[in-house]
């Protein structure tokens, strides 16, 4: 089975038909800048685009780089303040389609997507108690997951650590904005992922986002986290499988995404209520030199 999935993020918005079977792209995928401002409507049409390039017409699943529940974006850290409480399932399938109802469409935060994908075809295949995916890009994406069940919507990347919000000291667009060397920016990684799993305790954290490409620069660097820390399998295509799962098993079900995380929408149908199902299951899951804190990390503890 063939779902097409849509990855929104603050830079680039990424899309591509997904066979479900094996958790790939079933095309190359296709991509396009973010708009700026990315408000809802600059936005929906930059799917559209994308969507059209494929010639799709048939379920479509959609991340966004925020909070959802039943299809409405509460949260826009990283895009247009537009979005909040915008019902981003609705405006999206009336956009698709040409109003013919062919696309009806899922939306889901854009870490909880990569989270499923990653615990049903990648890094966290099989593992229970807790995992956690982090996507680093434009900001830091979350996904907690315990025994294979998803706690959606964590936004863990706006945990406050010594008078910060993390994303905006640790994410890859930090790195690059800060031209910080990557022993710098693992340090920076570092402490996030020691308070993270103060919180949570964790016992693997999977790495995922465009740097997870570049994993053996980096997570060689982090030290003194107990938890086994990989890179993401399926890499920045995480959101896009995830995002296709969760369009499928709308589409089939009649329910939304994964956990309870999205709802879907035709263009002319209300929001349908969140499920509590959990991704596909195959098994027994459903679906490591710091430098100086004073001057690349938080700061200090008081």
């Amino acid at each position: 089975m063939k779902v097409f999935g849509v990855d929104i993020g603050g830079s680039g918005i990424k899309g591509a038909p997904v066979d479900l079977e094996r958790g790939d792209l079933a095309d190359e995928r296709f991509k396009v800048l973010t708009p700026h401002p990315a408000t809802p409507d600059a936005v929906a049409d930059c799917v559209k685009q994308v969507v059209d390039h494929f010639g799709w017409s048939g379920p479509v699943g959609a991340t966004f780089p925020g909070v959802v529940t039943d299809g409405v974006t509460r949260t826009a850290a990283n895009v247009d303040k537009g979005w909040i409480d915008r019902n981003a399932a609705a405006l999206l399938a009336g956009r698709l389609g040409d109003g013919t109802g062919g696309c009806p469409v899922t939306v889901l935060n854009d870490a909880d997507a990569a989270g499923v994908a990653e615990m049903r075809f990648g890094a966290g295949r099989g593992r229970r108690g807790t995992v956690i995916v982090l996507t680093f890009g434009t900001g830091i994406g979350s996904a907690v997951f315990t025994d294979g069940e998803l706690v959606p919507n964590t936004e863990l990347g706006h945990l406050e650590l010594h008078g910060h919000d993390a994303e905006k000291r640790a994410s890859t667009k930090v790195k690059d904005d800060e031209d910080l060397s990557w022993q710098e920016w693992a340090h920076r990684v570092q402490k996030y992922l020691a308070h993270v799993e103060m919180l949570f305790s964790p016992r693997l954290f999977v790495i995922g986002g465009g740097v997870s490409r570049k994993a053996a620069k980096f997570l060689p660097l982090i030290e003194g986290i107990r938890a086994e820390i990989v890179p993401a399998q399926l890499q920045n295509n995480a959101g896009i499988v995830g995002a296709a799962m969760a369009a499928g098993g709308a589409s089939r079900d009649g329910a939304a995404a994964p956990a309870g995380a999205g709802a879907s929408a035709g263009p002319l149908a209300t929001p349908a209520s969140s499920s509590s199902s959990s991704p596909p299951s195959d098994g027994s899951t459903s679906t490591s030199t710091s430098t100086s804190t004073s001057q690349v990390g938080w700061p200090a503890d008081p």
